[in-house]
Formats: structure tokens, sequence, C-alpha cells
């Protein structure tokens, strides 16, 4: 690996000017890294290959568009990870069409149904979070994508600490931080979709033009962190039991 972060960043630099040695450089360098993430992530080495070689060509494709050459590693991770993403659905969308219909029939009516209801409950949740990501600024945003990789075991502590170019006290800050911020902003997603809405809430959003912001953030979950009718909307389940479940929340370029 490149001796330093100004080393790395030139190799990248050079890779997408078409050095052809600093493409060979960033692909030995790096396809070790990808390799251990996918296979992690896929449980073993089935179709791990796959997926490694998927991500990579991705990657030197897209490499151009690159837009910070300095945050080429958590940007590479973040494409492994829609890779292994992508894979996992297919395999489960494949499992479920060739599930046999005698276990269908033969499950507990009962639980069955209280199962159904557990997914669709995670999955409108889920969506919730996805929301409520949309209204995080550009930073939070890629810190999310940053403590989505940690939270679901491909990238440590340390890891995303680097990727910040911080240190590891200071990264769990931020982390803590953007965390506070996304729950509020699922306080404030509840309450948008909430039927019938709060009328002062439907008061205060007069101005608004639809489209998320810092800005409209703050003024809305000003209101809900008071309104005991905004508070109502739902149990959320912790972040951390949900977060695993999301397709990538990708870093923005």
């Amino acid at each position: 690996m490149p001796a330093s972060r100004d080393d790395e960043t030139s190799v990248v630099v050079a890779a997408q000017a078409g050095d052809r040695r600093a493409l060979d450089e960033l692909v030995t360098v790096y396809l070790p890294l990808v390799y251990t993430v996918v296979h992690r992530a896929l449980g073993g080495p089935s179709d791990a290959d796959d997926v490694v070689q998927e991500t990579m060509l991705r990657a030197l494709r897209e490499l151009r568009a690159l837009r910070s050459p300095e945050s080429f590693r958590p940007w590479l991770l973040t494409i492994a990870t829609r890779q292994v993403s992508t894979h996992l659905h297919r395999r489960r969308a494949d499992a479920e069409r060739t599930t046999p219909l005698a276990e269908v029939a033969d499950a507990p009516v009962a639980d069955a149904e209280g199962l159904a209801l557990l997914r669709v409950e995670l999955s409108r949740q889920r969506g919730q979070v996805m929301r409520a990501s949309s209204w995080l600024d550009r930073h939070d945003r890629r810190l999310l994508s940053l403590w989505w990789l940690e939270t679901v075991g491909l990238l440590t502590r340390i890891a995303l600490a680097a990727a910040l170019a911080t240190s590891v006290a200071h990264a769990g800050v931020r982390v803590q931080r953007m965390r506070d911020r996304l729950e509020l902003s699922r306080s404030l997603v509840a309450a948008l979709e909430a039927r019938p809405r709060c009328a002062r809430l439907s008061a205060t959003l007069e101005a608004w033009n639809g489209v998320p912001s810092p800005l409209w953030r703050k003024r809305i979950t000003r209101h809900t962190r008071s309104c005991t009718i905004c508070q109502r909307h739902g149990q959320p389940i912790p972040l951390e039991g949900l977060i695993a479940g999301l397709a990538l929340l990708l870093c923005p370029r």
C-alpha cells in the first residue's frame, strides 16, 4: 500500500489520468482488501470471485468520476458492499422462488402472520431510515455510509477514523452526533407521514417547498421534539436493528 495518504492520492490521480502502472498498483494493493470484505460478507468463498471481479471492474470504470481521490478507499469499499448487497438480494430472491410449497403450507398460521407483520414493520421503518437520511447534510451522509460499513462488520472503527482523517475518539463523537441527527430525522419523517398529520406541524410547513434540507430539518424538529402528538407516531426500532437490512446509503462523491 502507498506509504502515506498523499502517496495514495497521487497514485489515484495518476490512475484517473490513464497511467497504466498506477492502475496496476491500485488493483494489486486493493484486490486483497476487496476480496477479504466480500468473503466475510458472503460468509464463505461461494460466488466471492464473481463479486470481487464485478467490484473491481466497476471501480475501474467509474474511477474518472471520483471527485475526491483522497477518499478512494471508502469509495471502493462502498462499491464492494453495494455489489455484495445486490448479490445477496438476488440470492434471497432465488431462494424464495424455490421454497417448497409444502414448507409454506406446514408453517403455523399464527407464526406466519406474526412473521409477516414483523417483516412489514421492519420494511416500513427501514424505509423511514432511508428517507430520513435525505435530511442529513452531505458530510453526515458520507459518515452514515461509513458507519453502515462498520455496523455490518465490513469496516473497523480504526479504518472509519482513518477515512475521516481523525482520531478514533473523535470519530466516535462524530458518529454519535450523526446518529443523533438521523434519529431526529426519523422522528421528523414519521411525523410528516402520519395521517392525520398534526395541525400545528402543517402550519409550520406552509412555507416549505417539499425538499429536505438541514434548515428545514431544524425548523421541523424544533416542533416535533416538543409536540406530544408528533411524538406518538411509532416506537422506532433501534438503528442497529435496521441498518444491516438496508441497501447501502452511498457516500456522495
